[in-house]
């Protein structure tokens, strides 16, 4: 690629509107000093002290994030709970001047949440604690599938094409259920000239008709080829993905770039 064929592509983001959908999570930082820990009267613990919270959104918001920052038209479905962390993550989304509308929120669910603290010694020096993840770990309703399946079907035909960021390792606890994975292999046929672009933890194996986006561990662990570190292994899974799907795969491999 050249510098004109990239300021040719440039030109049109802001002229493009995706659809991105996936587990929406937020990203809860929490500032801890250590200088200003108690000591519990209940526990003898030590009692961290938060002197700055930040929120973001993480996961698929990670790629509405990135994708505005290009000047793309986003609009984001997924499903989260109705909660305050609901609320943080649809106003750091709403910032970012995503489409909100069509995220679902379900009573009985939570919304994914990173907690980071992060802590600051007294000799200035900050380092991250156990981070704390709270994810959904019981299955998406079907009546809450039943509306998301229907969004999809109803907001695709008007986007350039789609962006799925499949988070969730536990099967069918995230957005992209094994019947939503089925609703854009759908899609995919139905549009053949729109992408979708998928990444995905531990079923990039599983998709269809899509382009997939995986790393080199992901890659080979889906295609059975091999050591991850090895280039000739990592290539041959790609190509195993590609004639699979049928659709371009895009392999990152770290420094290297992508292949």
């Amino acid at each position: 690629m050249n510098n004109q064929r990239l300021e040719a592509l440039l030109t049109q983001f802001p002229h493009t509107h995706v659809l991105v959908l996936g587990d929406f999570f937020l990203d809860l930082y929490l500032d801890l000093d250590r200088s200003l820990s108690e000591t519990s009267l209940e526990t003898g613990l030590e009692a961290y002290q938060v002197v700055g919270v930040r929120a973001s959104p993480g996961a698929a918001g990670t790629v509405t994030s990135n994708l505005r920052a290009l000047d793309v038209g986003v609009t984001a479905l997924g499903v989260i709970g109705d909660d305050g962390r609901g609320y943080e993550l649809l106003r750091g989304l709403r910032a970012r001047g995503v489409d909100v509308a069509p995220v679902i929120r379900a009573a009985d669910r939570f919304t994914p949440t990173y907690t980071k603290p992060m802590m600051r010694e007294p000799d200035g020096r900050t380092h991250e604690l156990n981070r704390m993840d709270i994810k959904n770990r019981v299955p998406l309703p079907a009546d809450v599938e039943d509306q998301l399946i229907a969004t999809l079907f109803s907001l695709f035909p008007d986007v350039e094409g789609a962006v799925v960021a499949d988070q969730v390792q536990e099967r069918n606890c995230g957005v992209v259920t094994d019947r939503v994975r089925a609703a854009l292999f759908e899609l995919a046929a139905a549009y053949p000239d729109k992408p979708i672009v998928v990444d995905s933890r531990v079923r990039i194996g599983e998709y269809e008709g899509v382009s997939c986006k995986p790393n080199a561990r992901e890659a080979c662990a889906a295609a059975g080829t091999g050591d991850a570190s090895d280039p000739d292994a990592v290539q041959a899974a790609g190509r195993a993905l590609q004639q699979r799907t049928g659709r371009p795969t895009f392999v990152t491999v770290g420094a290297e770039g992508v292949w």
